[in-house]
């Protein structure tokens, strides 16, 4: 034997006698995910939840429900049910679970059957060889049938079907998590697109409104310019000020087309498919007060994407043993029985039977080098799988701090505008008073419209983003993908 293969032969021999003897399955078995943040699962808490009312109950599967808004709640919906890149994903969960199965089928016996009937005509030399020393002469044609079953079954000493069967199975449920990941993105990216569709209708409301008072306003000072109370300055202040307002308008349904169309996309439907349904003003809806946000742990849990790195790392580990078995011979059992003869009568008579059986046996011990090459390979891949799970349990948690620190300082934001917006309104309505009163300028009256004008947009603009944030931090969280009833615990 070739010296560079008797390190890898003498091991081997010794290891298929001992597996053959026990029907072991090589390879490392997989003992569930690494550790990742122990201190963060120890304090079973999130860190930037300060300026966030927030409590430590399970959240709510489907959070959108949380915002009161039946047109969102049917808009997640119809996208669940009808979205391309949805069914996409359904699609490969079903290849998945079909690739399961195939591979779970080789641990059985595999078997067929077969029939020929055949002419054959002897060439005439084997005529002449057998008519040599005897009185008999072959045939000039004669015609020959058969039937037969045949089965075999590889038998699994060393585990490497098992443990193909294993890396399929941890497969599938990847790929049902990631089915599951992309729901979790889907409601989000509609969520976020309704939200920024209201929002941009909402703002266009509030500008189509200013310009309508600013409208009268002109209307007016041209009547008080007509009679000698207001100057010309005073009537192009006005126009300047209408014109500004409605250019601000175009922008606004610019992108009031574009969230409506973007909306059509995620649902599966063509552009303008939800013009009529969406048409209209209203302010995007808010969060609620309190927030469940559960603790890291059931998020690590929860999350699909987490829970797919995990499986790929199981699937990896499994592929190790899956190559380790090639070092192994490979024992087949074989067996055949069937009838043949000469003529269709009698065709099944006792005389014809044949049948064989046993077992085969078969050993590439040249490709020892090669197979090594494999396991080395699969460590590797599987070692990439651990470090891509430590990164992905990270992410998670990194992602779901910075939400919880955007949404809480946004909840703030949102007050200081709430109170400046109120303020602004005020000051716009004493300064009219003065106005009317002859004890105030037109300039006064337009600075402090535009100042109410610009805290009202910046108050509605500062709500859209606060519930962006919810929306963010619900998918953080890793929640939509779930049933209202299901568990979060749930893995496959």
């Amino acid at each position: 034997m070739h010296r560079s293969l008797s390190k890898f032969v003498a091991p081997a021999i010794s290891l298929a006698i001992a597996g053959g003897l026990s029907a072991c399955m090589v390879g490392p078995d997989y003992r569930g995910p690494p550790t990742v943040a122990p201190v963060t699962l120890q304090t079973g808490r999130f860190y930037r939840v300060d300026a966030v009312p927030v409590s430590a109950e399970p959240p709510l599967a489907q959070w959108w429900l949380a915002l009161n808004d039946a047109e969102l709640t049917r808009l997640i919906d119809l996208a669940f049910a009808d979205s391309p890149n949805l069914k996409s994903a359904a699609a490969k969960v079903r290849n998945a679970r079909a690739m399961l199965r195939e591979q779970s089928a080789t641990l059985l016996p595999s078997g067929g059957a077969s029939a020929a009937a055949v002419s054959i005509k002897p060439p005439s030399s084997i005529g002449s060889i057998l008519g040599s020393g005897s009185s008999a002469s072959a045939p000039s044609h004669f015609d020959l049938y058969s039937t037969a079953l045949d089965a075999s079954w590889e038998l699994d000493f060393f585990g490497g079907v098992r443990r193909g069967v294993e890396n399929a199975k941890a497969s599938a449920e990847g790929r049902q998590a990631s089915f599951e990941d992309a729901k979790v993105q889907l409601a989000s990216e509609v969520a976020r697109a309704y939200v920024s569709l209201r929002d941009a209708q909402h703002r266009a409301a509030l500008s189509a409104k200013s310009a309508d008072l600013e409208n009268r306003e002109l209307q007016l000072t041209l009547k008080r310019r007509a009679g000698g109370t207001a100057s010309d300055a005073d009537v192009e202040r006005l126009r300047t000020q209408l014109s500004q307002t409605r250019a601000d308008l175009l922008p606004l349904k610019t992108t009031v087309d574009r969230y409506l169309d973007q909306l059509s996309l995620l649902t599966g439907r063509e552009p303008g498919a939800l013009d009529s349904e969406l048409a209209g003003s209203a302010p995007p809806p808010l969060p609620p007060s309190s927030v469940a946000i559960g603790d890291p742990a059931a998020m690590i849990r929860r999350r699909p994407d987490i829970r797919q790195a995990e499986r790929q790392l199981a699937a990896e580990n499994a592929a190790i043993g899956q190559n380790i078995a090639s070092y192994f011979p490979t024992v087949t059992l074989l067996g055949t029985v069937g009838y043949a003869g000469t003529q269709t009568s009698g065709l099944f008579g006792s005389r014809n039977v044949n049948a064989l059986g046993g077992p085969s046996l078969s050993w590439n011990v040249l490709n020892f080098p090669k197979v090594q090459a494999q396991v080395n390979e699969a460590k590797a891949q599987r070692d990439t799988a651990l470090f891509n799970y430590e990164q992905t349990v990270l992410a998670a948690l990194q992602d779901a701090e910075d939400s919880l620190s955007r949404f809480g300082h946004q909840r703030e934001n949102v007050g200081q505008l709430t109170a400046a917006k109120d303020s602004a309104a005020r000051a716009a309505e004493l300064t009219r008073a003065r106005y009317a009163g002859g004890t105030a300028s037109l300039i006064d009256v337009l600075d402090t419209e535009r100042l109410r004008l610009s805290t009202e947009q910046s108050l509605a603009q500062a709500q859209a983003m606060l519930t962006d944030d919810y929306v963010t931090l619900q998918k953080s969280l890793g929640l939509g993908w779930q049933d209202a009833t299901s568990s979060t615990t749930r893995t496959g």
